[in-house]
């Protein structure tokens, strides 16, 4: 967590011993940062007993005076995950997520298929939190931007046939999503692939984990799709911790069975769900997406 300063100094009438008291400060004179650092803006000290007091009383008066129901919590990189636990037990949200988002794992400019190591230093991170908080999957959102951008929809099946990101390893701890305000919107530092967004969305309303639908999506021409998908996971009662069976996973299309109630297919390429004992009724249908329910 980082504290951002919104000063202006006026050059005339100002102490030369204060601007370097200033200065000094906010290169940091406590203990040394349990996190990595943040360019923008100097760190808090978590370290600190009065610091966290603060901090605690701050998140308590926003859940009950103001009205949060929980929180996300912005480049918990910078600061070590016990103290989150410390937070979460004062003010007792009904959810929080924290953002780890660092580079997936790269040979020669191409996308590794294992990104086990990229998982990890999330599930550490929510590991050191003792659960009291889940991450956002940036895994899985960097392996559908491959998947579907380049029609490797192999990639999402790790070795194990489980889904490859946080979601297949902690489910009740990740937060699925294709975009956000960082990697869209106006900033885009990190854009989903054009045109793939509504496969994206089948993918993360349709599996386990804690999907998160981007605001700007809602307000667009996808929100007609978006609510179908939502009433199909409602109505079928998927939830973070549903089961996933994966039927395919190949060059051009990716299917999995949810619960044994709902059959999916993202790709270009065929599928069908098995016939046997479950019949299965087509119940959502886009641009390369389609979703079936038991009947």
């Amino acid at each position: 967590m980082s504290i951002f300063w919104n000063c202006i100094f006026l050059h005339v009438g100002v102490d030369s011993e204060l601007l370097k008291l200033f200065c000094s400060f906010i290169q940091g004179r406590g203990n040394k940062s349990s996190g990595d650092n943040f360019h923008a803006a100097p760190n808090i000290d978590h370290s600190q007993d009065f610091v966290r007091e603060d901090i605690k009383e701050w998140l308590c008066w926003l859940r009950k005076e103001i009205g949060y129901d929980g929180w996300r919590l912005d480049f918990v990189r910078g600061f070590w995950g016990g103290y989150v636990k410390d937070y979460m037990d004062a003010s007792e949200p009904y959810f929080a997520v924290g953002e780890y988002w660092d580079s997936l794992s790269y040979t020669y400019g191409e996308m590794d298929h294992n990104q086990d190591a990229h998982r990890q230093r999330i599930i550490d991170w929510i590991n050191a939190t003792n659960g009291a908080a889940g991450a956002f999957d940036v895994t899985t959102k960097g392996i559908l931007h491959s998947a579907l951008g380049r029609c490797e929809y192999w990639r999402l099946s790790d070795q194990k046939r489980k889904p490859p990101g946080v979601v297949g390893w902690w489910p009740s701890r990740a937060v699925t999503f294709i975009e956000n305000h960082d990697t869209g919107s106006t900033q885009g530092h990190w854009r989903f692939p054009g045109g793939k967004e509504m496969q994206g969305y089948a993918y993360i309303l349709t599996h386990p984990g804690t999907p998160a639908v981007f605001f700007d999506h809602l307000f667009s021409h996808y929100r007609s799709e978006i609510a179908s998908l939502i009433s199909l996971r409602n109505r079928n009662e998927i939830h973070c911790r549903s089961t996933i069976q994966i039927t395919m996973a190949e060059r051009d299309v990716y299917a999995a069975i949810i619960d044994e109630k709902v059959a999916m297919k993202i790709g270009p390429g065929y599928y069908e769900p098995p016939k046997g004992q479950q019949r299965w009724t087509l119940a959502l249908e886009g641009k390369d997406y389609k979703i079936w329910e038991t009947s």
